[in-house]
C-alpha cells in the first residue's frame, strides 16, 4: 500500500479510503490509484485486514470422509451460507482417522478460525481432548456423529427414528429373518439407528439374531465384506437393513457378484437417501437425512455464537424421511429368511 501511495503521489490514508470505499475519494485520484495498482499487481492483505479489526472470516470444517455423498452436500450448503456472510470455510478430511482429526483441529484452532464444525469420527479415544479443547478456544459445533458429554452446540439426525423407519418397511413387507450391517461401535449415529433397529425388531416379537449383525465401518469396502459373510450364511437373511449409503453400495456390488436379485431373493433398505438410490435398478428404499436443513441449523449456530451469543448450548435432531422405492418385497415362498 506504501508503494502504491508513493507512485501515485497521495497518502497511504487515501490509498486505504479509495479501496475501502468507506471515505469520500475523488474520481481523478481513485483512477490515479487503481491505475497504479494496475501497474504494480497490488493485491491487499485480506488477512492483515482482518486481524487489525480482530477477525479472520474463517470458518472451520472437520469432515471425517469427502467421498460419502451426505458430506459432500453438507460441505457445499455450508460453503454457500458461508459466501454470503464473507466468510471463507477451511475444509480438513480426517478419512475416518481419528489422529488426523486430532491434528486437524489444532490446525484450525492455530488458524485462528472464528467457529469450527466438526463432523467427528472418533467418540472415545484420542479426538475427544481436542474437541474438549475447541470447546474452551472456538465457537464449537458439532455435526452428524455427536459425542456425549462436550460442551458444544450440536445439529444431529435423529438416528433412532431413522433406524425405526427403515425397519419397519421392511418387518411390513413380511420379512423375519432381518440382518443388519452396521458402522463403527463408538459412533453415536451407528448405536443409535441399530438401537432404532432393536426396537422395532423386538416390536415385532423377533430377537435379533447376533449372527445376522455385521460391522461395515461405515465405507463401501466395509458393507461389501459384511454382506458376503451374511449372504453365505447357511440361513442366509431375506433381507438387509444398511446403516449408511456407502455401505449399501458396498452390499449392492456383493449382491451383484452373487448374481441375487433385489427384491425377490434379497429386500434392502438404508439409512442416507443419495443420487445413486434411485439410480439402481429398483431403485432402493433410503431414510433420507435434511442434509440441507442441518447444514443450515450448524452454520447459524455457529454465526450466532461469532455475533456474540453466549446462552446456554443448544442441540437441533433433525427428523428423517423415509423415501420408498422398489428393493423392499414380500419373501419368497421357500426362502430361509423368510421362517
Amino acid at each position: 500500500m506504501k508503494d502504491v501511495a508513493r507512485q501515485a503521489g497521495v497518502s497511504v490514508a487515501t490509498v486505504s479510503a479509495a479501496l475501502s470505499g468507506k471515505k469520500f475519494v475523488s474520481p481523478e485520484l481513485k483512477a490515479r490509484i487503481h491505475d497504479v495498482i494496475s501497474e504494480i499487481d497490488y493485491r491487499p492483505s485480506v488477512v492483515a485486514s482482518n486481524l487489525r479489526r480482530g477477525r479472520t472470516a474463517l470458518l472451520g470444517l472437520v469432515i471425517p470422509d469427502i467421498s460419502n455423498p451426505f458430506y459432500t452436500d453438507f460441505v457445499a450448503q455450508v460453503q454457500r451460507k458461508a459466501a454470503n456472510k464473507g466468510m471463507t470455510v477451511t475444509l480438513g478430511i480426517s478419512d475416518q482417522d481419528a489422529d488426523r482429526e486430532a491434528k486437524l483441529i489444532d490446525f484450525m484452532l492455530n488458524q485462528k478460525v472464528e467457529a469450527l464444525l466438526i463432523c467427528s469420527c472418533d467418540h472415545d479415544g484420542v479426538t475427544r481432548s481436542a474437541l474438549d479443547g475447541a470447546a474452551r478456544w472456538s465457537k464449537l459445533v458439532l455435526v452428524d456423529c455427536v459425542p456425549e458429554g462436550v460442551s458444544a452446540d450440536s445439529v444431529e439426525l435423529d438416528n433412532y427414528t431413522a433406524g425405526r423407519l427403515a425397519t419397519d418397511h421392511i418387518l411390513a413387507a413380511g420379512h423375519r429373518r432381518v440382518a443388519a450391517i452396521l458402522g463403527p461401535e463408538n459412533a453415536r449415529s451407528s448405536v443409535e439407528r441399530y438401537r432404532g433397529f432393536r426396537q422395532s425388531m423386538l416390536e415385532a416379537g423377533l430377537q435379533p439374531d447376533p449372527r445376522l449383525v455385521e460391522g461395515g465401518s461405515f465405507s463401501i469396502e466395509g458393507g461389501y465384506e459384511a454382506a458376503k459373510k451374511l449372504l453365505a450364511l447357511p440361513s442366509p437373511p431375506s433381507a438387509v437393513f444398511v446403516a449408511n449409503n456407502l455401505m449399501l453400495i458396498g452390499v449392492m456390488r456383493a449382491v451383484s457378484e452373487l448374481g441375487l436379485d433385489v427384491p425377490t431373493a434379497l429386500s434392502l433398505a438404508s439409512i442416507d437417501d443419495f443420487p445413486w438410490a434411485s439410480a439402481f435398478r429398483p431403485g432402493i428404499t433410503t431414510v433420507r437425512q435434511p442434509t440441507e436443513e442441518m447444514a443450515d441449523h450448524a452454520f447459524d449456530l455457529a454465526m450466532a455464537r461469532i455475533d456474540g451469543d453466549d446462552g446456554p448450548f443448544t442441540r437441533r435432531v433433525c427428523m428423517p424421511d423415509l423415501i420408498v422405492r422398489a428393493s423392499c418385497a414380500q419373501p419368497a415362498s421357500g426362502v430361509a429368511g423368510s421362517i
